[in-house]
């Protein structure tokens, strides 16, 4: 989600009060998330449906998950810039930029959560999820990492989808289930969803289990001109 990452960290004015608005009755700008790519304009792109045959299906491991072992937040793709992977996510996904104070605290700003179609006008209200959550990587391979891998996962500002600001309600609604359990509550971010986690579950080489990958089948029907573009990570 931060194909414009570098410049769009740069501070700037202006300042709102702190509301929550449910777009769906009061429209606003769109989120700055890059469009979805079609099979036959982008190089790479494929079917959505292809992309989850391409996914390994495996059962998750049951051994204990350690939150711990995913060190973040770190100090994001510019460390000298004082601000951290959220609050970098933060400045990258606003639609209208906050002021940028001491320490990087955000100030005013507006953010669009897709899956509820929510404006947010105060970071404060924000979660930054990671499309697929901590413990559900752990489950699907991330346990058999290195540190060093296990940080860059809870840190990935390189490619478009891992990292999504979204209202706090839904990102603890959303908790560590996978799509067999938890969708987002807008009807419009169904195939967008689909889409972001299916990519960071290939770009990780992170596996499904049985009940997930028939999930993300049965709903991709709903999408058919869904299509994913991943960037495998380093």
């Amino acid at each position: 989600m931060l194909p414009a990452l570098a410049a769009l960290l740069l501070a700037v004015t202006g300042c709102t009060s702190a509301t929550e608005t449910d777009t769906t009755t009061d429209p606003k700008p769109a989120a700055p998330r890059t469009a979805s790519p079609s099979p036959s304009s982008t190089s790479g792109a494929r079917p959505l449906n292809d992309a989850i045959r391409d996914l390994k299906t495996a059962p998750e491991y049951t051994g204990a998950y350690d939150r711990d072992a995913f060190k973040h937040w770190n100090k994001g793709l510019n460390p000298g810039d004082g601000c951290d992977t959220r609050e970098e996510l933060l400045l990258a996904e606003a639609v209208k930029e906050p002021t940028k104070g001491d320490g990087c605290k955000l100030t005013g700003g507006e953010w669009l959560s897709y899956y509820d179609e929510v404006t947010v006008t105060d970071a404060g209200g924000l979660d930054v999820d990671h499309m697929v959550p901590l413990e559900e990587a752990w489950s699907s391979g991330a346990h058999t990492w290195t540190a060093e891998r296990r940080e860059a996962y809870a840190n990935d500002l390189t490619a478009e989808r891992s990292l999504v600001a979204v209202t706090a309600k839904t990102n603890r609604s959303k908790g560590r289930r996978d799509p067999a359990e938890w969708l987002p509550p807008a009807d419009s971010a169904l195939c967008t969803y689909l889409e972001d986690w299916t990519a960071t579950k290939l770009r990780w080489g992170l596996t499904a289990d049985t009940k997930e990958r028939d999930a993300l089948a049965q709903h991709a029907k709903d999408c058919p001109d869904a299509a994913v573009e991943v960037q495998p990570a380093s």
